[in-house]
């Protein structure tokens, strides 16, 4: 007698997995990074044991550390870093950058949001945006005497991660848009 073979998940129950992740990132269980990897497994699971392995540990727990909430990054003669975890506040982060450098990174940002806007301007100076990899980013603004640089590693998008629009006007600075690995957790 042969065994069953057990069928793969279906599209609804994917798509409950994966608000329930959604549901996990904006309340601050999951990173903008954590949320991409998992979210990624859900979508490749080829049963349902790996759909509840993608989906496991997400229990409402209180978060050890703090997680900051920013809406703006203000870098002048300085260098200013967002590393870490740390909270949106709004879907729109403001960014001026002066005679400095500024670094974003967003693979363990909490949000809810279906879309991460960042907005601002770089002016002799130098601004890095570090998304996951699997991340769809646009990158838009005014570019006198500079650079925008988009760098993304060429994996297709991880559904259900949202997208990031960076829109900065630059004046003798660099803006680079970067994806990197996720870490292991």
């Amino acid at each position: 007698m042969t065994t069953p073979v057990p069928l793969p998940p279906s599209d609804n129950e994917r798509e409950r997995a994966a608000e329930l992740l959604q549901r996990a990132c904006g309340d601050g269980r999951l990173t903008l990074e954590e949320f991409s990897v998992r979210v990624g497994a859900v979508w490749a699971a080829e049963s349902g044991q790996e759909l509840e392995k993608a989906t496991s540990g997400l229990a409402v727990t209180p978060i050890v550390g703090s997680a900051q909430s920013i809406d703006s990054v203000t870098t002048i003669f300085s260098e200013s870093k967002r590393r870490g975890r740390w909270r949106l506040r709004s879907p729109r982060l403001w960014l001026r950058t002066f005679f400095g450098a500024t670094e974003l990174d967003l693979r363990e940002v909490l949000t809810s949001e279906s879309t991460i806007e960042i907005g601002g301007l770089c002016m002799f100076g130098q601004v890095t945006v570090i998304v996951p990899e699997g991340v769809e980013v646009d990158l838009t603004g005014a570019v006198v005497f500079s650079s925008h640089d988009l760098r993304l590693a060429p994996v297709p998008r991880v559904p259900g991660t949202p997208e990031v629009r960076v829109d900065i006007a630059t004046w003798f600075g660099q803006v680079q848009v970067i994806s990197k690995r996720s870490l292991p957790y």
